[in-house]
Formats: structure tokens, C-alpha cells, sequence
């Protein structure tokens, strides 16, 4: 009876410290003091498309609308912006995990300190 109450009294304790310290990771990113874990990264690639010409020699047309359409995506959504939220998005999913595996400790903790 006394070791279930230890191991309870330890369990709640252990998941209140998982779910504070995914808080406060949490807080410390929002606020700038962390920087986001990075789980989406981007590499640059070149395709080789450089001054690519269709047959006639004229520019390729095709290369001139997406050229177009990224320049004016580029003034919207500056670089590297959706990355970052998909960091964000993954950073707050793996937060609210902790969070429920934290609750989930603890209240196992409180049952065995109940149950003694």
C-alpha cells in the first residue's frame, strides 16, 4: 500500500513535469527566447531551367508565367514563411502531446495514490 502511494505521488509528479515543461518550451518559442525545432527544412534546387528557349528561340513561355507567378507569390508570402508554420503546426501537435501523455501520468499517479 505505501509503495503504491510512492509510485503514485511519483507519477503525479513526473507528469506535472512533462506538462510544465511543454509549456513553458512552448512559451519560450512564442516568445522568441528558443528558436522552433526545425522538422521541415528546404534545400534549393536548380533545375537547370536558366534561359531555357523553345525551338523557334523565342523564351520559353512557360518559364516566363512561372517565373511570374512566383515573383508575385514571393511578394505575398515572403520566403520560407510556410515552413515555418508547418514548424509551428508540428511544434503544437507535439506540445499537445505532451500534454495529454502528462495528464495521462498524472492521473494514473492519482489513481495509485487513491487506490492505497
Amino acid at each position: 500500500m505505501v509503495g503504491n502511494k510512492i509510485i503514485g505521488i511519483i507519477l503525479l509528479i513526473l507528469g506535472l513535469l512533462v506538462i510544465f515543461w511543454g509549456l513553458y518550451s512552448s512559451y519560450n518559442i512564442f516568445k522568441g527566447n528558443q528558436a522552433l525545432p526545425q522538422v521541415f527544412r528546404s534545400e534549393e534546387i536548380d533545375f537547370g531551367l536558366d534561359g531555357a528557349e523553345s525551338e523557334t528561340g523565342a523564351p520559353d513561355i512557360q518559364k516566363q508565367m512561372e517565373e511570374t507567378v512566383s515573383s508575385q507569390l514571393a511578394k505575398i508570402f515572403p520566403p520560407g514563411t510556410f515552413l515555418k508554420l508547418m514548424n509551428l503546426v508540428s511544434w503544437s501537435i507535439f506540445a499537445w502531446i505532451l500534454i495529454l501523455g502528462g495528464g495521462k501520468i498524472a492521473g494514473l499517479g492519482i489513481k495509485l495514490m487513491s487506490n492505497a
